[in-house]
Order: C-alpha cells, then sequence, then structure tokens
C-alpha cells in the first residue's frame, strides 16, 4: 500500500490560497476593499484577456489580411475607403476598425479616418511578425480543437503536416510535390530570421572569432545578417544538401558567394571542421533531448580547443515572458510532432555532458525573441 507524503507548508498554503481566491465573498470583498481593488481589478483584467486572447489575435488577422495595416501605412484612409479596398460591407469594416482600435493596431481621427495606432505601426515594415500572422493559421486549425490535438499525441494535425512537407521538400522531395512547402517554408525562415540574428549580432563580438559555421542555416538569413556587420569573417552553411544547394545561387545573387556552403544531415553525417564559432540559431528547440545530446557532442568534436558555441532560440523560463516558453512554444512544438521548449538551466546540463567547460548566459535586449548561451569547449 502506497504512502502519501504529507504536504509541505507550500502546498498547504496554495491550497488554502485557492479555496480563499476562489470564494465568492473573498471576491466582493476584495472590490470593495481600496487597498485589493486595483489588485483584484488587474487580475482580473488579465484572466479576461486570456479567455478572450484568441479573439484579438483574430482580429490582428483579419485586419492584416485585408490589407489594413497595408492600406493605412501610406497615408490616412476612410471607413468606406477601407471597406471598398477589402471588399466588405461598410458595417463590417467598421465592426472590424472598432476591434482594432481597442487594441491599438489602427487610430481615428477626424472625418471617419483611420490611421495605424502604436502596434499597428510597429507591424507594418516587421516581415518576420507578418509571415507569423499567416503561419499561425495552420497552428490555429490544430489549436480549434485543443483536447483532441493532446489526445492524438504529438503531431498529426495541420502544423505537424507542414513541417512534415518542408523536411521532405529539404531531403528531395519531387518539384511537384514540394514546391509549395519549400516556398511557405523559405519566406517563413527569411522574414523571421533576422529578428533572431539582431540579438544575436547586438549581444556577441564576431570580431573576436576567424570562421562561422551556421549549423541547419537554410538559405543563409543568418550568416546574411553577420556578413553585412562582420565583412571579414569566414561564414560556412551546413545543412540538408537540397537546401545547401539552393542556398549558394541565392547567396550568390545577394553578394555572398564566399560563403562555403556545405551539404549533409546533422544528424547522421560529420559536421565540417575549421571553424572556430558555431552557431546554432533556433534549431535546439524543434528537436527531442536525444538529438539534441547527439549534435552538442558533434558540435564540441568539431570546434578547436577554445571553440565556441552560440545557442540563440526563445527559451522556457525567460522572466517576464513565462508564457512565451511553455504555453505558447510547449503547444506549438506538441502540434509541430517534435522538441519541446527548455530552460536555459537545461541546456547548461545537455552542454555540460557534452564536454563544453564553460557555460554562460549573455543578456539580449528581447529575450523573449532569442536568449544567447554561449559555450566555450
Amino acid at each position: 500500500m502506497a504512502v502519501q507524503n504529507s504536504p509541505g507548508w507550500r502546498e498547504r498554503w496554495l491550497l488554502r490560497r485557492n479555496r480563499i481566491l476562489a470564494a465568492p465573498g473573498f471576491q466582493r470583498w476584495a472590490m470593495r476593499l481600496p487597498l485589493l481593488r486595483g489588485t483584484a481589478r488587474r487580475h482580473a483584467t488579465a484572466m479576461f484577456g486570456v479567455i478572450t486572447g484568441f479573439v484579438y489575435t483574430k482580429t490582428l488577422t483579419a485586419a492584416v489580411d485585408l490589407g489594413i495595416i497595408a492600406a493605412l501605412h501610406d497615408r490616412p484612409e476612410s471607413t468606406a475607403g477601407l471597406a471598398d479596398r477589402a471588399g466588405i460591407g461598410l458595417a463590417a469594416m467598421q465592426r472590424l476598425l472598432a476591434a482594432a482600435a481597442a487594441i491599438d493596431l489602427v487610430e481615428p481621427l477626424p472625418g471617419d479616418r483611420w490611421t495605424l495606432g502604436q502596434r499597428g505601426a510597429a507591424l507594418a515594415n516587421n516581415r518576420g511578425a507578418l509571415a507569423m500572422i499567416e503561419h499561425h493559421k495552420l497552428f490555429y486549425a490544430d489549436l480549434a480543437d485543443p483536447v483532441g490535438l493532446l489526445r492524438r499525441g504529438r503531431g498529426g494535425g495541420q502544423l505537424a503536416a507542414f513541417w512534415t512537407y518542408a523536411e521532405a521538400a529539404g531531403q528531395g522531395a519531387p518539384a511537384s510535390d514540394s514546391d509549395a512547402g519549400t516556398d511557405a517554408y523559405s519566406v517563413l525562415m527569411a522574414a523571421s530570421q533576422p529578428m533572431v540574428a539582431e540579438q544575436v549580432l547586438e549581444s556577441h563580438d564576431f570580431s573576436r572569432h576567424r570562421r562561422l559555421l551556421d549549423i541547419g542555416g537554410g538559405h543563409g538569413a543568418f550568416l546574411a545578417e553577420v556578413a553585412v556587420r562582420h565583412p571579414g569573417l569566414a561564414l560556412d552553411l551546413f545543412d540538408l544538401p537540397p537546401v545547401a544547394a539552393a542556398a549558394r545561387p541565392l547567396l550568390a545573387a545577394r553578394g555572398l558567394g564566399q560563403v562555403t556552403v556545405h551539404g549533409g544531415s546533422f544528424r547522421d553525417d560529420p559536421l565540417p571542421v575549421g571553424a572556430d564559432v558555431i552557431s546554432l540559431v533556433r534549431i535546439l528547440h524543434d528537436h527531442d533531448d536525444a538529438v539534441v545530446a547527439a549534435l552538442l557532442a558533434k558540435v564540441h568534436g568539431a570546434l578547436p580547443p577554445g571553440g565556441t558555441l552560440l545557442i540563440a532560440e526563445p527559451m522556457a523560463g525567460t522572466p517576464g515572458a513565462e508564457a512565451m516558453g511553455d504555453a505558447y512554444f510547449g503547444l506549438y512544438l506538441w502540434a509541430m510532432g517534435s522538441g519541446r521548449p527548455r530552460t536555459a538551466a537545461a541546456y547548461r546540463t545537455l552542454l555540460a555532458n557534452a564536454g563544453f567547460s564553460r557555460v554562460g548566459e549573455v543578456r539580449t535586449a528581447l529575450p523573449m525573441v532569442a536568449r544567447l548561451i554561449v559555450a566555450r569547449r
């Protein structure tokens, strides 16, 4: 017969706290007491945001898909003009604009005209965010039945199909089957990678290095950003052979023909040697622990003594952005069918097991976009 452990003080406190907070009488009392009223309102507002957040997301999607953000980026426009441009009725556009104004996407002007709000203005030229809004339609389709998503196990929905399709395209699926998948994947990566690259480039001094190898570098979006800041740095890219083949002409067209491109699989093939710094940019959280451990061991073997590894990606447990880690990425990667969000501490353990002796984190300006771990061999 199993013996149940007695609850500790923290568990007893949490259970008591939850009983108090759940009591309707306490809630009414808290709203009447001046000292607690502000706190109660903030919690109520935050809870309402959790309940209604999907509506705000769909308001944003509609504003982007109907061209409102793009139209108002150039100049103010009337409600009627926006309705005509979008091909919807005036009453529908009025309702959408009111919703968009409530979340600061647009802002009213005299004469029934509109301009961008602060959030809308910040979004208008953000290609990465706009690409993610389009991409998230697949994820939200899977989340329409979250219980079904969890019950069927990892993957199996539209998001998993997208990534499986992209991977199959990268491994040489016939062009008739892979063009759409590769195009969508390439657009998403090229648009979203500069957001992460900015965090890395502002936080790490690449001038101290001689040669950089970017593993899983796709078509070279990250290396292109590095090359602008550090033109004297030798650059290598490693990705699946068909991806590497597509990257060569794209890099040459951008004036980056000096990038050495290697085709191979980091699961099955040895990594190129010769670089004194290796980057894994948004790579590890897409893979399960066994794959990550094996890759880190390969990286350790490919680096010279004193060589540097950079890991850049969003991480679980990020102060001020905790929900982004386990709530957003936790379910996203579950739907994708691979990987999990990891804390910086989890990466330190994996790196130590791979043989890295000096591991630390360098602060980035926007840790919710990417945190940066630096490990030395």
